[in-house]
């Protein structure tokens, strides 16, 4: 008797990526396919798919090596929990970006086969993923990391002390879900200004006017500047804040032999987007000592990368997601301090992308990160 084996996805633009990896995993038995609904994938995505639920579950049961389809019941990053729990699969499969700790630890509790396959292109056939075929026909925006001194661009935490935030300007390799740290509320903004992809003009002048663009008179919550010259800015950039919202200094390093250190040296992790209604502001503990511990641990992250020294990089980075988390304690909740554990013996450190509270995990390591998902770092403005 061939065993049942379980997918799950969008397969909102369907292309031969998809079908090689439907092809893969039937080799294992007879292949399902859960099928995200609409409404989830714009929840998680931030837009409307381009094929409706009902065309991608045609499309992808017409495909060979699919036995049966249909769309999840579910909502968010695990949508398909219940059709999983009720459907019993002797195997579930997903790529390389699908993978999430939290997948693995229900196929375990489940008694399923987890199985992580490499995105690797039918013989002949050129690499695919919606991410890329979906920029070069609509959006392609580049998103931001932030690596150390998050929170110091505003200015209820500058006051305290003042310091740097360091952000990496990345390309959009992948789809970035909403609420996951990466910056897509502004590159969100950003879309409304320049749909397809940054005008050009100077990378700083850019970042005005996109933080005064987000930030429109008459907005209670300013959104922070890290996240609009973290996006338009090329490169790695460190900012420097002392109770104002837009900082007085900016340094930006573009050097090929640094970049190309950085971006092998950084794995993210897919978890779960934040929570909606989280608030990271309920309970505080904004004090100098706290801020002060911020704005020295990103000086240490700064000259490890600058010496391309790794532990002295990764230190800083810990510290600094430490002292953010001292000051938001809701930005680490016990569901990801869990999720985090099997990483520690893996990476040297490690950190929330963002505001925290869930999105994705940044680890910092020699050697690369079974699963994890590699970073591209934005070289040019285009100017």
């Amino acid at each position: 008797m061939r065993k049942k084996v379980f997918v799950s996805g969008c397969y909102d633009l369907l292309h031969s990526g998809h079908v090689a990896f439907f092809k893969e995993a039937s080799r294992y038995g007879d292949l399902y396919v859960g099928i995200g609904s609409d409404a989830t994938i714009e929840d998680l995505k931030g837009r409307a798919t381009v094929n409706s639920e009902q065309e991608r579950l045609y499309m992808v049961k017409a495909i060979r090596y699919v036995k049966d389809a249909w769309i999840n019941s579910g909502s968010g990053i695990m949508d398909f929990e219940e059709e999983l729990i009720r459907f019993r699969p002797d195997i579930f499969v997903v790529n390389e970006d699908g993978h999430t700790p939290y997948k693995e630890t229900i196929c375990k509790t489940l008694g399923i086969e987890y199985l992580v396959l490499n995105r690797i292109p039918d013989a002949g056939l050129p690499a695919r993923s919606s991410t890329a075929i979906r920029s070069n026909v609509t959006s392609r925006l580049p998103y931001r990391l932030d690596l150390a001194g998050t929170w110091i661009d505003q200015p209820y935490v500058s006051k305290f002390h003042p310091g740097w935030a360091i952000t990496v300007s990345l390309e959009p390799t992948i789809d970035f879900n909403e609420r996951c740290g990466m910056a897509t509320s502004t590159r969100n903004a950003a879309a409304k200004l320049w749909p397809y992809e940054l005008p050009a003009m100077h990378p700083e002048r850019l970042a005005q006017l996109l933080f005064h663009y987000e930030n429109e008179p008459g907005r209670v919550e300013i959104s922070g500047a890290q996240d609009s010259i973290g996006m338009c800015m090329p490169g790695l950039n460190r900012h420097y804040y002392d109770n104002t919202y837009w900082p007085s200094v900016i340094e930006t390093i573009s050097d090929e032999a640094i970049l190309s250190w950085l971006e092998n040296k950084i794995y993210l992790i897919l978890l779960w987007p934040r929570p909606a209604g989280t608030n990271l502001l309920k309970e505080t503990y904004i004090t100098k000592e706290n801020v002060q511990a911020l704005a020295e641990a990103a000086d240490l992250t700064w000259k490890g990368i600058i010496k391309q020294d790794l532990r002295q990089f990764a230190e800083g980075a810990k510290k600094s997601f430490e002292a953010q988390v001292r000051m938001f304690p809701a930005m680490f909740p016990t569901e990801v301090q869990n999720a985090v554990e099997p990483y520690k013996e893996k990476a040297l450190a490690w950190k929330l992308a963002g505001a925290g509270g869930g999105g994705y995990l940044a680890l910092f390591s020699e050697k690369p990160i079974q699963n994890a998902i590699k970073i591209k770092i934005r070289r040019k403005n285009g100017y």
